[in-house]
């Protein structure tokens, strides 16, 4: 048997015929890629199980056999290998165990007699659904190596910059200023300063000036005595106090108080408070890490601010992008997403649909990741397929799907036709047809990049190239979103 090309998944191939199960594999042979055979869904089970080492990416499975059918099968599969792709094959052609077969993950449900043409497209339709999963399975991977920031996604070049931020600020006590919409990640971003600096052992506190009442504002930060003020029947421990040795995270800073900014502004600069009531000093060892979601700049000119403390807490800023800007993360996050609360709730979803992942391109994430966290965990919970369709979305982002497409349909195109190909008349300069055919291929690439709000799955779709080759190109002809 030949040699099996290295980037070709391996196939099992489940069928108590043997002339059939040996007639597949031939089949599959002529494309390059090796089989194994089972002769029921028990001994593919055995095959799967005791074969890690084979790279299996495919199972090609009959429908009816002894003792382990394929919809139990595929049901082992679901649960135990959900990477797999299957394509299923019965010689009793109905529509309930179709219909079944595609609930439960199957890629693709064909009926005998085969018609090879037919089977080459399954297969090849099972082999590309195996890379992408394996795709995204390596990236998430490699940004947990590269960046190890926990839920902190993104490849966007400003995330990247927050990512290096936080590497160098990190070892340092120095006070860190996280700027950024609500639901961008502030809180995400002051637990990876934390945990990278030399208190990562420490406690790590949080802090909201936005969601405690006002007159309980102080109380909570800096503690207070028995008899501080009416209600105090015992000695509280403050916030401050609690993130000795550690971190204290003091988010919606632009909500604090203008006494509680005074006092602050006193920690801050002598690491020194009296809890209320008292007069006797405590002296704190704190790392400050604060977050505001409006311009504090903006709140100093207009005298809403103190700006001592503005230039106290501003020593390294730290801004997070909305997702709006940042839309090449978004099925990113959504992937992360899936993978995170399938794990909670025990459900096998492989993958978001085109169409699901179009419509959250479309959408302008008033909320950014936060919004996208609980849209994605609301399908997760509603989903009774194995992948995420559009109607498994929230129905805000459906409608703005539907009107970005309506959008799109209405506009002219003309100028950017015109703009793909330039002139080649007057003044024209002699030169390798590579070399000459290399502008029109950059403009043709970004425009497409923009018609699919640089979505680089789709744009490859429809260029009809491989998603390698286009990221490639990308870097080539140095493309940059915007």
């Amino acid at each position: 048997m030949s040699e099996q090309p290295v980037n070709k998944p391996k196939a099992l191939i489940v069928d108590d015929d043997p002339i059939i199960a040996e007639s597949l594999a031939q089949f599959l042979a002529t494309d390059g890629i090796s089989a194994a055979i089972a002769g029921d869904g028990y001994e593919a089970m055995e095959h799967l199980d005791q074969g890690q080492d084979q790279h299996y990416g495919l199972v090609i499975t009959d429908m009816n056999m002894p003792r382990c059918d394929g919809i139990e099968l595929l049901k082992k599969i679901r649960k135990h290998y959900p990477d797999l792709s299957v394509i299923v094959i019965t010689g009793y052609a109905k529509i309930q165990t179709a219909v079944e077969s595609i609930k439960l993950g199957a890629v693709d449900y064909l009926t005998k007699p085969i018609i090879d043409s037919e089977l080459r497209i399954s297969i090849d339709k099972a082999m590309q659904h195996h890379a992408l999963l394996a795709e995204n399975k390596s990236l998430r991977a490699q940004l947990a190596e590269r960046y190890g920031m926990g839920s902190i996604i993104g490849t966007d070049y400003r995330m990247q910059r927050v990512y290096d931020l936080i590497e160098a600020v990190a070892p340092s006590k120095t006070t860190v200023l996280i700027d950024g919409d609500s639901g961008t990640g502030k809180s995400l971003v002051a637990r990876a300063v934390h945990q990278r600096s030399e208190r990562h052992s420490g406690p790590f506190v949080t802090f909201s000036c936005g969601s405690i009442p006002e007159t309980l504002l102080e109380s909570e930060l800096f503690g207070h005595v028995k008899g501080a003020f009416t209600g105090a029947e015992s000695d509280k421990l403050g916030k401050i106090m609690a993130a000795n040795g550690g971190t204290l995270f003091i988010d919606e800073i632009n909500s604090a108080t203008p006494a509680l900014q005074l006092k602050l502004l006193r920690v801050l600069q002598e690491r020194q408070f009296e809890p209320l009531g008292s007069t006797k000093t405590q002296e704190v060892d704190v790392r400050f890490v604060l977050a505001t979601n409006k311009p504090l700049k903006a709140m100093v000119d207009a005298g809403t601010f103190r700006e001592d403390l503005y230039y106290r807490i501003n020593v390294v800023n730290i801004e997070l992008p909305p997702l709006r800007e940042r839309s090449g993360d978004i099925s990113l996050l959504a992937e992360h997403f899936l993978g995170k609360y399938c794990k909670e709730m025990n459900k096998t979803i492989t993958s978001l649909t085109a169409e699901a992942n179009r419509a959250l391109q479309k959408h302008n994430w008033p909320g950014n990741v936060r919004e996208l966290e609980n849209a994605i965990e609301r399908a997760v919970v509603l989903s009774r397929r194995p992948v995420i369709d559009i109607d498994d979305l929230p129905q805000t982002i459906r409608e703005m799907a539907d009107e970005a497409i309506a959008a799109t349909r209405r506009k002219d195109s003309d100028d950017d036709a015109n703009a793909v190909i330039p002139a080649l008349d007057h003044g024209w300069t002699p030169m390798p047809l590579q070399q000459a055919l290399e502008e029109p291929e950059r403009q043709i690439l970004l425009a497409a990049l923009k018609a699919n709000d640089w979505n680089r799955q789709e744009t490859a779709k429809q260029l009809n190239i491989n998603r390698t080759t286009l990221y490639k190109k990308i870097k080539h002809y140095h493309l940059v979103e915007g």
